[in-house]
């Protein structure tokens, strides 16, 4: 029938925006969680803050004698510096952006660089724990590895491996966390662990009996460790080729770790605290039309007693280089 209306005669049919924004897959913020250490008598400002610990005296085992004085111990003690620094990131909208856009900018800038802001606190903390000095490979494989480089693909983290840093940590009088030491683990290779026919004592979150809380990205206990799994956990990339050299085998790092493992310091003026804190920029071109925002931190992570953290480096049958 000639004359009708259609799609093609008009310019009103028109493609529809959602103006609900979404954003990229994001993990969650972990590692911060683990800081236990921090100033809590801080004497003033400064660039760094010193910690102090001090040794316990050897025991006296030996009887006295009855007309003879003791011989006086002299106490020793160590220090833990942790150097604060500044971080932060920014972005710049302006005012024909913000004038055309069909969704709200400043909320979609906003919300980005609150997380871009934890995200980059978090690779710090992360980066801070894979650099204890305290670490064992995984023994997933037929030969055991001894460096990072000598890990295969088959040496996956095992059960006994686990086993091996709890018995450390408790070897080391290292206090827990209300009874269990804390683990982060990546996707990558818990799989593998629950995989594991010796990992059969691994329990889920869900199942837990008491009352107490969970961590963020919490997913179970074996061995009173209570893992959390993120896939920021340090992953060196192409770092063996199972003989001692770099090659195409990713390694990954699994941390075990007890009280006072890691420290936190923070700059305590001009409005600086623990976390960092969303800045307003100044606008300063003449029609004030590049409004920046962006976030701010001036603090610093170190960790506090090597003897409370432990680092399992493995490979994992589901890397992307572990072949």
């Amino acid at each position: 029938m000639a004359g009708e209306t259609t799609t093609s005669s008009l310019s009103v049919d028109q493609t529809a925006f959602d103006r609900l924004a979404y954003f990229a897959l994001r993990s969650e913020l972990l590692f911060d969680q683990a800081a236990d250490v921090q100033p809590t008598q801080q004497s003033m400002p400064g660039s760094a803050v010193t910690f102090t610990i001090f040794a316990d005296i050897a025991a006296a085992t030996s009887t006295l004698n009855e007309v003879t004085d003791v011989t006086p111990t002299a106490l020793s003690d160590s220090q833990v510096t942790v150097t604060l620094a500044e971080y932060g990131n920014a972005v710049v909208t302006t005012a024909k952006l913000r004038g055309t856009s069909f969704l709200d900018v400043d909320a979609a800038a906003a919300n980005i660089i609150g997380y871009n802001a934890g995200d980059s606190i978090d690779q710090v903390v992360r980066d801070v724990l894979a650099g204890g000095t305290n670490v064992v490979y995984a023994t997933g494989g037929a030969t055991d590895p001894s460096s990072r480089t000598t890990v295969q693909p088959e040496d996956t983290i095992t059960a006994s491996d686990v086993r091996k840093v709890v018995a450390q940590l408790r070897a080391a009088n290292v206090a827990t966390f209300n009874g269990s030491y804390i683990g982060y683990i990546h996707p990558d290779v818990s799989f593998d662990f629950r995989e594991a026919t010796d990992a059969a004592g691994f329990r889920s979150s869900v199942q837990y009996t008491n009352a107490m809380p969970f961590y963020q990205g919490e997913i179970g206990t074996f061995e009173s460790v209570r893992f959390i799994e993120t896939p920021r956990a340090k992953v060196f990339t192409n770092a063996s080729n199972g003989s001692g050299s770099a090659g195409n085998v990713d390694v990954y790092c699994t941390h075990v770790m007890g009280r006072q493992a890691l420290a936190k310091a923070h700059s305590i003026t001009d409005g600086n605290g623990a976390m960092p804190k969303i800045v307003r920029g100044n606008v300063t071109d003449l029609l004030m039309r590049l409004q920046p925002i962006g976030w701010y931190w001036l603090g610093g992570y170190g960790r506090f007693r090597e003897a409370s953290l432990r680092r399992i480096e493995s490979a994992s049958s589901i890397g992307a280089n572990a072949s």
